[in-house]
């Protein structure tokens, strides 16, 4: 025997609704749309607060973030590359000995890098070969000597500079004896003038590359129209030849900021910025470069005593073999280094960032209602009637 059962009308109305609710959730979520509602606040306190505002957000994304900071631009740096070449002849006659310099002698390192020094003066100790000989040491010289000789670990504190101290104090020098390069150098004297104050009239010729691999643009300092014509003939003037790639030391130096006389006698640095900020926005033979020069120390206008190191100065050898006898000649070298440094910046428009910023600035409007917000209170009172949209 077997009970049958029948589903009631309940359950089949029950279900139709859930239906029903599915298909017009699904149907307004797609078909239709709501606005928010809009309350007319008639103040006038409200209303330039909401002008001022709306103005002031209006002026920063169309000045500061379109016009300053070219928001609607995607950036890139550029990868670089310097070479130089020095050209002049200086001449020198030391106790009438004359001597002339071309770039082989005077441009350490010579294989044109970015960082490069220009010999101005120099102090040179001819012939020098390893002996036995007085030291020079400034602050012993005016010591008091003990009446005997005796060991160095108990006769001085001090650390000699020139070699290995022997133990023996000379009466005649009042000094002690040390194995050193003899005769050991004399740089108390720095020639003054320079001894290549010719130097200011070398030129140095500079090329530079850059390449902006964002952009696939590659630049170089030799842009359109300089060919090897304009080079011979051309000198670097900031109004009448910006850009042309060679520069005379002089001017160099004077639009650094420094007397060239003065840092050519005991060194001293200077910067040169390359700058490359391009708009690619525009033509690419409008992307060319600007100079500028910076002094960085050598300055003559600095009164400062203390100063522990004055100017720019290294020292290098010339080796030579004479009379089956190692002999040296060693220059102290005084000069001008330049640092070349690049610095790069291509912008270009890009749709990306351009939304971004439009969206960004459509974002701050929202300040607007946090006023209205703040001052809604106190305009309760001129409220009229609410007009829907």
């Amino acid at each position: 025997m077997y009970n049958s059962v029948t589903k009631g009308p309940s359950s089949f109305q029950g279900s139709s609704r859930m239906k029903s609710c599915i298909t017009n959730a699904v149907s307004n979520f797609f078909f239709e749309y709501e606005t928010p509602r809009q309350v007319l606040v008639r103040s006038k306190r409200v209303g330039v607060v909401c002008r001022l505002i709306q103005l002031g957000v209006l002026a920063y994304i169309i000045g500061w973030v379109f016009i300053y900071e070219k928001g609607y631009q995607s950036t890139d740096t550029a990868v670089s590359s310097v070479f130089t070449k020095m050209k002049g002849v200086g001449y020198t006659n030391v106790n009438g000995e004359e001597r002339i310099w071309d770039e082989a002698d005077y441009v350490f390192p010579v294989q044109g890098d970015s960082s490069f020094v220009v010999m101005t003066n120099y102090i040179i100790t001819k012939e020098q070969k390893i002996g036995k000989c007085p030291e020079l040491h400034p602050s012993y010289v005016s010591a008091p000597l003990p009446p005997t000789p005796t060991p160095p670990h108990s006769a001085h504190t001090h650390t000699p500079t020139t070699g290995k101290m022997t133990g023996r104090c000379l009466m005649d020098s009042k000094t002690c004896e040390v194995l050193a390069w003899c005769p050991v150098e004399d740089d108390s004297n720095i020639p003054d003038p320079a001894l290549l104050i010719s130097a200011e009239n070398y030129t140095l010729f500079i090329k530079n590359s850059v390449n902006f691999p964002l952009y696939k643009v590659r630049r170089s300092n030799l842009v359109e129209g300089i060919n090897m014509q304009y080079i011979k003939s051309c000198l670097y003037d900031p109004e009448k030849d910006p850009l042309c790639p060679i520069f005379r030391l002089g001017d160099l130096v004077k639009m650094s900021g420094y007397n060239f006389s003065t840092i050519a006698r005991e060194g001293g640095a200077i910067g040169i910025v390359i700058d490359w900020t391009c708009n690619l926005d525009y033509a690419e033979s409008e992307c060319c470069p600007t100079y500028t020069f910076h002094g960085l120390y050598g300055d003559a206008g600095e009164k400062d005593k203390a100063r522990a190191s004055v100017g720019y100065n290294f020292r290098y050898t010339q080796h030579y073999m004479e009379d089956s006898m190692e002999k040296r000649n060693l220059l102290k070298v005084f000069g001008i280094r330049f640092d070349i440094i690049v610095r790069s910046e291509a912008r270009k428009f890009d749709i990306i960032p351009t939304l971004m910023a439009i969206g960004s600035g459509v974002g701050i409007f929202g300040v607007v209602s946090s006023a209205l917000y703040i001052l809604k209170s106190k305009a309760y009172k001129n409220l009229m009637e609410p007009t829907l949209c």
